[in-house]
């Protein structure tokens, strides 16, 4: 229940919706183009790819590593390099996910320097800087939850449940509102020079009960949620042009609303390459790919490197793993595909998506995107599990132009290897790659292709 004083207006979430006389791939290219047009934050703007060290360093780190690390970043071509969860707390250090969220100062033990060194280490090394923050979040293990046990929500006759030992702060309540706005401004007005936020939120809200609302428990999801846009209205107003990744465990914050307050949003904590294609082709009927962030990790190493990284390169590139683990080749493909992907990401993340061959018809999956003018177009084609000698379909292109010649090319090869794709280095018309097709499925297990098309 929701109780209003008089002459009070209720305003619900807005509805979007969209039509189609052409199948549910022209329904999403216009939530596509609408995204980018009018609702997600810089939609025409450009996005970074980035190297985080979440899953190479998880809590262990310190000034040098992260020096090192920013040198591969550079050195693996991505523009940024991304702090993750672990860097502040002093009373209360944050070396695991029990303690520390919260205090978001510095932890001096492990970063003397503090967050300019970070930034400075980063130019000198050639690329941006970004960090993690849960600012709604707090573990009871902190100096904020000592201070204000009152702006956690939290039953006061009920045993305590904890979700990943933290609590949600209650952002119905403004002197909240007012401290987790602080913990992003604080960072940006001593640290300008910081170049992108994520902001994580890894706790649904447990305990449902709201000190500060006290009679009026009712109002809770909704003057919390309120609480949340208010606090993100102001960040955009007074920094609109930093980039904030929406990051949720399990890619459960990703409705349009919050997109006007970030430029992408994390699909799922699962980053298995194979689980990503399903997951990657669900959201992509409602978001575009330049809101999606795909991450290769080390996540099912029975996959290539090439693999993991041709799955992450159909939406917004980022890595999450240590180069250390990569062989020279490996290295050498993660630094070509890089290359490529930022020669080919206005095509990649604002042309017109089509999804070709869906992984739940069967062993295979394609999608593709054409740039607005046709005169380019990325292919992508994986081989999931396909069934011993099965017969193998051509893949037909869609959204080219039937008048136009096209140049077939593989890109995105391991190093020393050539491509064994029969239509490579020939010339097509649109009318023929997309009523004829080209055979680009195999039956390998977890294979990719990433093939470039251009009009001659």
């Amino acid at each position: 229940d929701y109780e209003l004083k008089p002459n009070e207006v209720f305003t619900t979430p807005e509805f979007i919706f969209t039509f189609s006389n052409n199948g549910t791939g022209e329904a999403s290219r216009n939530l596509h183009a609408w995204a980018r047009n009018y609702q997600l934050k810089d939609g025409q703007g450009d996005r970074m790819t980035l190297l985080n060290n979440w899953e190479n360093t998880y809590f262990k780190f310190n000034e040098e590593l992260l020096a090192e690390l920013m040198k591969e970043a550079k050195h693996l071509g991505v523009d940024m390099f991304l702090l993750d969860d672990g860097w502040f707390g002093n009373k209360h250090p944050r070396n695991s996910d029990n303690a520390g969220l919260g205090d978001w100062e510095v932890m001096r033990s492990k970063l003397p320097g503090g967050i300019p060194a970070l930034v400075q280490s980063a130019k000198k090394a050639g690329v941006k800087f970004g960090i993690w923050i849960e600012p709604e979040m707090v573990n009871p293990k902190s100096e904020l939850f000592e201070k204000h046990p009152d702006w956690a929500i939290q039953l006061p006759n009920r045993e305590t449940y904890y979700y990943r030992n933290q609590l949600v702060l209650d952002l119905s309540n403004p002197k909240v509102q007012d401290f987790v706005y602080g913990v992003v401004d604080k960072i940006l007005t001593e640290n300008p020079e910081v170049a992108f936020f994520k902001w994580d939120c890894n706790s649904p809200i447990t305990n449902i009960y709201s000190p500060y609302l006290k009679n009026k428990q009712g109002h809770l999801y909704i003057d919390h949620v309120r609480g949340i846009y208010n606090v993100l209205k102001r960040v955009k107003d007074k920094y609109p042009n930093v980039p904030m990744m929406l990051c949720s465990g399990g890619g459960a914050r990703c409705d349009y609303e919050a997109l006007k307050y970030y430029t992408e949003f994390w699909c799922s904590d699962n980053t298995d390459p194979i689980e990503r294609l399903f997951i990657q082709w669900g959201f992509s009927q409602i978001f575009p790919a330049k809101a999606m962030c795909a991450h290769v990790t080390s996540w099912n190493k029975k996959t290539s490197v090439k693999f993991r990284t041709d799955v992450a390169s159909m939406c917004k590139l980022g890595f999450d793993l240590g180069l250390k683990e990569l062989n020279a080749d490996e290295q050498t493909y993660c630094q070509n595909a890089v290359a490529n992907w930022t020669r080919l990401k206005k095509v990649i993340l604002d042309g017109d998506q089509y999804r070709l061959v869906s992984p739940y018809d069967g062993n295979h999956m394609s999608l593709m995107y054409t740039s607005l003018d046709k005169n380019k177009a990325v292919l992508y084609t994986y081989d999931i599990h396909p069934r011993f000698g099965e017969k193998l379909l051509p893949v037909k292109l869609q959204g080219l132009d039937v008048k136009k010649m096209y140049k077939v090319k593989e890109i995105n090869l391991m190093p020393n290897s050539k491509s064994n794709l029969a239509a490579n280095e020939n010339t097509y018309s649109g009318d023929y790659l997309m009523k004829v097709g080209i055979n680009a499925f195999t039956t390998n297990q977890a294979f990719s292709r990433v093939i470039e098309l251009t009009a001659e």
